[in-house]
C-alpha cells in the first residue's frame, strides 16, 4: 500500500503536530498574538498513535514531531516511547527550538527518538532575543550540546535568513555548525504568517546564501543526496561535514514532495499551502475504523495538487491561508 496522488508522488514521510503552543515567538511563524486551539481540540497520545499506525500501514516509514513546540507537550517522552515502538517504522525525528531540549534529551534518546533538528536563526544574543521575543540563547545552546551527548545525531540547525535582520549571519552559522559537527540548513522565509508581513524582497535565497558559504569554504553537491529531501545538500570539499539548503520559495521542490502533514488538533493536510483538510479527529472520535481512516486519507492524497509553492513563485505573492506555521506544523 502506499499514499499516491495524480502526479505519482508517494508519500511515505508524515509530519506530526502535537501541539500549536510555543515558549518563543518568532514572527515568520506566528502572529504576534496567537489564539491557541482549546485542549479539548487537541489529539491525544492515542489519537495521535493510532493515526501514525494506520498511516504506517499504509507505506509511511518515516514520522517527525512538530508543534508549535513539541518539547512544550506534558509527558512528550511518552508519546515518542510509544511511536518508537510502532512496528514498520523506519525513521523517528523531532524538529523543536531547543530551548526545553537540555532537560529532555537523554530521556527522549532513551524513548527511541532517533534524530534531531533545532531551530536556530542567530547565535547573537541580542538579536535571538529580538526575533524571538524572547531571550532564549543560552538555554538553546545548552540543548544541542545535551543532545549531542544523548547521542541524538546527526542533529541539524535550520536557520531562516531575513532581509534586513540576520543575512550576515550565514557563514557564522555554518562556522559553528562545523566546529560542533552540526548541519546547518537554511530554509527560505516562507510566507506561513497572517499578519501579511511576507515580502519576497527579505527572502536571502538560497543561492545567495550558498555564494556566502562557498566563498569562506568550497563545497559541491553531494552526489548521494536524496532526490525526495527539501534540502538540497552539498559537503565541504575539506571533509568537515555538509550544509543544506531548503530554497522552498525560490527553487520549489513540490515535484519530489513525499510529505503528508497531521495538525495538532486532528486535520490532515497534503501540502502546506493548501487549506483542504480531511478531519481525522472527527473520524477518530465518531468511531470510523482504521480502515475508513486509512481511505480518508488517501482519498485526500490523490487529490493534491502540483503544489502551492509553484504558485507563490509564479506570482510573486503571498497565498492567504487560514492557519499559520504554528497551527499546521514544520
Amino acid at each position: 500500500m502506499a499514499f499516491v496522488d495524480s502526479f505519482s508522488r508517494i508519500h511515505d514521510d508524515l509530519r506530526l503536530s502535537i501541539t500549536d503552543r510555543c515558549n518563543l515567538r518568532c514572527a515568520y511563524c506566528m502572529p504576534h498574538d496567537p489564539e491557541w486551539y482549546p485542549h479539548g481540540e487537541i489529539l491525544t497520545f492515542e489519537e495521535i498513535v493510532r493515526i501514525a499506525r494506520v498511516a504506517i500501514a499504509e507505506g509511511v516509514g518515516k514520522l517527525r514531531v512538530t508543534g508549535g513546540e513539541p518539547l512544550v507537550r506534558r509527558d512528550v517522552t511518552t508519546l515518542i516511547g510509544s511511536l518508537a515502538a510502532l512496528p514498520g517504522l523506519t525513521d523517528l525525528s523531532l524538529t523543536t527550538n531547543g530551548v526545553l531540549l537540555e532537560p529532555l534529551a537523554a530521556d527522549l534518546a532513551r524513548a527511541g527518538l532517533r534524530r534531531i533538528n533545532v531551530s536556530l536563526d542567530t547565535l547573537d544574543r541580542a538579536r535571538f532575543t529580538r526575533m524571538s521575543g524572547r531571550d532564549r540563547l543560552p538555554e538553546v545552546l545548552r540543548g544541542l550540546d545535551a543532545a549531542a551527548a544523548a547521542g541524538l545525531g546527526p542533529i541539524k540547525i535550520n536557520a531562516v535568513l531575513l532581509r534586513g535582520e540576520n543575512e550576515n549571519e550565514a557563514v557564522d552559522l555554518v562556522r559553528f555548525g562545523r566546529d560542533h559537527g552540526h548541519e546547518v540548513r537554511f530554509i527560505e522565509f516562507m510566507p506561513l504568517e497572517n499578519d501579511r508581513s511576507w515580502d519576497l524582497r527579505r527572502v536571502v535565497s538560497g543561492a545567495a546564501a550558498r555564494r556566502s558559504i562557498a566563498a569562506e569554504w568550497p563545497i559541491v553537491r553531494d552526489p548521494a543526496g536524496d532526490p525526495h529531501a527539501p534540502a538540497s545538500r552539498f559537503l565541504f570539499e575539506d571533509g568537515n561535514g555538509a550544509v543544506g539548503f531548503i530554497d522552498s520559495v525560490t527553487s520549489p521542490f513540490c515535484g519530489a514532495c513525499s510529505r503528508i502533514r497531521l495538525t495538532s488538533d486532528g486535520k490532515f493536510r497534503v501540502c502546506l499551502y493548501d487549506d483542504e483538510e480531511s478531519d481525522l479527529r472527527a473520524a477518530l472520535r465518531g468511531g470510523e475504523t482504521d480502515a475508513a481512516v486509512a481511505a480518508r486519507m488517501r482519498d485526500a492524497v490523490a487529490r493534491k495538487g502540483r503544489g502551492g509553492a509553484l504558485d507563490i513563485l509564479e506570482s510573486k505573492t503571498a497565498i492567504p491561508l487560514a492557519r499559520t506555521m504554528h497551527q499546521i506544523g514544520g
